[in-house]
């Protein structure tokens, strides 16, 4: 585990950053990819793309400055740091505004191009974590298994402790979630299903790694920030997919 890859003068290249910038690359490529088998035009997946990006980015650090307020107000200069605290769920949500304001902008069907984009979503996820892991954020509770793993120079994990690898936990996860919704891709029957598949599945997911993890990260009453709204979207997810298989009974 390497938090800092490289430093070139002023210049450092962070383990998590380039994880993330490799799933970006290779997410934009997939749905590329999907996007032409599918006979929908190329450039709207990475216009789609760039606005969920930066909707991303900005949901990403407001859920984490507000599940970290406390400690924002005591060191200001928390603001400033874009190399660290992001809150994935922030992200997702504030992705999905992007994109859907793309679409209704680019006068786009949201549920086809939703799909095509979610699969590649999941795949980045799973880069992401792998960034987590290097970096050392995101870790597990302290464990004595064989399985354990410990930092010896993370800015942010315990060192010395063996710790429960959430991260990669995580990423093993995102990646399958990755092969299951392009699996239901090709399968699918109605344009929303792979969404509505994600939402389901990844709050499940997250749900339960949220058990596994020791980081701070904000809670609401017994649960973690992203276990309270892994329980909306579960619910969310599983009234649409009602809506869903109801309108292919009409059908």
């Amino acid at each position: 585990m390497k938090y800092k890859l490289l430093e070139i003068g002023p210049i450092t290249i962070y383990s998590y950053g380039l994880m993330i910038a490799i799933g970006i690359v290779l997410a934009f490529l997939v749905a590329e990819s999907t996007a032409k088998k599918q006979g929908l035009k190329e450039d709207h997946i990475y216009g789609l793309g760039i606005l969920g990006l930066v909707g991303g980015v900005i949901g990403a650090k407001l859920l984490f400055f507000l599940t970290e307020l406390d400690s924002i107000l005591k060191n200001p200069k928390m603001i400033l740091s874009f190399s660290e605290g992001f809150v994935v769920y922030g992200g997702i949500l504030g992705g999905i505004l992007g994109a859907y304001l793309y679409c209704k902008w680019k006068k786009l069907p949201v549920r086809k191009y939703f799909d095509v984009a979610v699969p590649s979503l999941a795949l980045a996820q799973g880069f992401g974590r792998i960034g987590c892991f290097l970096a050392g954020c995101c870790y597990g509770r302290e464990t004595s298994a064989w399985y354990g793993i410990v930092f010896h120079d993370s800015p942010f994990a315990p060192n010395g402790i063996s710790l429960i690898p959430t991260q990669l936990l995580s990423s093993g996860a995102d990646f399958l979630h990755f092969f299951l919704l392009v699996y239901i891709a090709k399968k699918k029957k109605r344009d929303g299903i792979v969404v509505v598949s994600y939402m389901i599945f990844y709050s499940i997911g997250r749900f339960l790694i949220e058990c596994l993890r020791n980081d701070p990260r904000g809670n609401v009453s017994i649960l973690s920030t992203s276990q309270f709204i892994s329980v909306f979207m579960l619910g969310a997810g599983l009234l649409l997919l009602a809506l869903l298989k109801k309108k292919e009974q009409d059908n």
